[in-house]
């Protein structure tokens, strides 16, 4: 029997509070102290009201793989007595603790899929990633209403889809429902509050049918990768989708998929440290080669790039799966408008030309 139960909204902090003293927890809030500022997944910290009401403007995948983070520490050791051999220690010990990040969204747990295939089951496997994904679990809210921009079930997932979370949160009259779908989500739950009456507990099932059956977004993508390699020589389509772009790359850094990374060593003196942080695909630097012959030069290139990764090369790569998940957050960032759908939803028009 599903263990769940009801958080009523003026109990929320209180609850919270209570399930931070057993996990680390993360929540969706402002990051400054203005309603309107944008949001993303902070440690929860008491009376900070969690921002249930809009997708956060950052990603989920900070959690997993954070913006910059050290891999490893080294020291230099000089022989005291003049000699030029020296030593060297390296430190690689990290702390990951485990992790419940209260009140992620579907589509940004549907995009943990596309990481895991790249870090964690590929014929590399990269530890960093891998044991944070196993010290953290996922409360994902069910998504009772959307904006013009979301495009989840055009790309496999769905306002209710619920695959790689351990909690499901269904927002109800005066509170929540929060039922554990996993073995260690219920210890989570004991003691916390009490279950549901029938009344709410019909209601949150009545959301959840709702919400599985709701259509959002229209984009097919069935075809996808063979259209797009016979676009691929036809920069005037490419021109013509995105000739405004900016390559700021801002779409890259709020995509829940995109994993470009660069490592750099930042030394100071005889110590130091080995550093990941995120890159672009849309930054002119990111391909360019010690030669000094950038095969992707202009926007053009990069953009095409970007979205042949996502509906091209990771669909023929990984057997179907696709590298977006339909947040739509790259079209609501982008300054200059570009909408990625628009620009894959017109791959196959005329590629006969």
């Amino acid at each position: 029997m599903a263990v769940k139960i009801f958080i009523a909204t003026d109990r929320l902090d209180s609850v919270l509070e209570k399930l931070s003293t057993k996990i680390d927890l993360l929540i969706p809030a402002s990051l400054k102290d203005d309603k309107s500022a944008p949001t993303g997944f902070v440690p929860f910290v008491p009376g900070t009201a969690p921002a249930f009401d809009r997708q956060t403007t950052t990603p989920l995948k900070k959690a997993l793989l954070p913006q910059v983070e050290t891999l490893l520490r080294f020291e230099y050791h000089k022989d005291p007595q003049g000699s030029p051999k020296s030593s060297v220690t390296v430190d690689d010990q990290r702390q990951v603790r485990p992790t419940l990040v209260f009140g992620a969204r579907p589509c940004d747990v549907k995009a943990l899929t596309t990481l895991d295939r790249v870090f964690s089951n590929g014929p590399y496997v990269d530890p960093y990633y891998v044991e944070r994904r196993k010290n953290t679990l996922f409360a994902t809210l069910v998504c009772r209403q959307n904006d013009a921009k979301c495009f989840c079930t055009s790309v496999g997932g769905g306002p209710a889809d619920m695959e790689g979370s351990h909690l499901r949160i269904v927002p109800v009259d005066g509170g929540y429902v929060v039922e554990a779908l996993s073995p260690e989500a219920q210890t989570l739950l004991e003691n916390l509050a009490d279950a549901p009456d029938s009344a709410r507990d019909a209601q949150a099932g009545q959301i959840v049918e709702e919400a599985l059956k709701r259509r959002v977004g229209e984009l097919d993508t069935k075809g996808s990768p063979e259209a797009f390699r016979k676009r691929f020589d036809q920069t005037d389509y490419w021109f013509q989708m995105i000739n405004q772009c900016l390559g700021c790359g801002v779409c890259t850094y709020v995509c829940p998929t995109c994993y470009c990374f660069t490592i750099t060593d930042e030394v100071e003196n005889l110590k130091g440290e080995r550093l990941r942080s995120w890159d672009s695909c849309m930054f002119y630097h990111y391909t360019l080669e010690a030669s000094g012959h950038n095969p992707r030069p202009t926007k053009l290139e990069r953009y095409r790039n970007r979205v042949g990764h996502k509906f091209s090369y990771i669909p023929e790569r990984y057997e179907g799966l696709l590298g977006c998940c339909g947040c739509g957050r790259c079209i609501r960032s982008c300054p200059v408008s570009i909408d990625i759908r628009q620009v894959v939803g017109h791959l196959k028009e005329n590629t006969s030309e």
